[in-house]
């Protein structure tokens, strides 16, 4: 499969899942491996935000690619 099959084929499987609650395992490097609850706020076509809480119950958007999900720098999760 190429990449941008590969690429598209993970972001159609992102845009399925707006709106529902995902479980986020984000690699920052250096054996530093951050896990974080939230919801998919939205799929644009280089990037999605993701919607979370932090540990002073302020609502923060992170972004990552879909490069990320492919290279297995973050690994999402669907939870109930």
């Amino acid at each position: 499969m190429k990449r941008s099959e590969a690429l598209a084929s993970i972001r159609n499987e992102v845009e399925e899942i707006v709106g529902k609650k995902v479980q986020l395992k984000a690699d920052k490097g250096r054996k530093r491996i951050v896990t974080r609850v939230g919801y998919i706020e939205n799929a644009f076509p280089n990037l999605f935000t993701v919607r979370v809480k932090n540990d002073f119950d302020e609502s923060l958007t992170l972004s990552y690619t879909y490069s990320d999900v492919l290279t297995s720098t973050v690994e999402i999760k669907v939870v109930s």
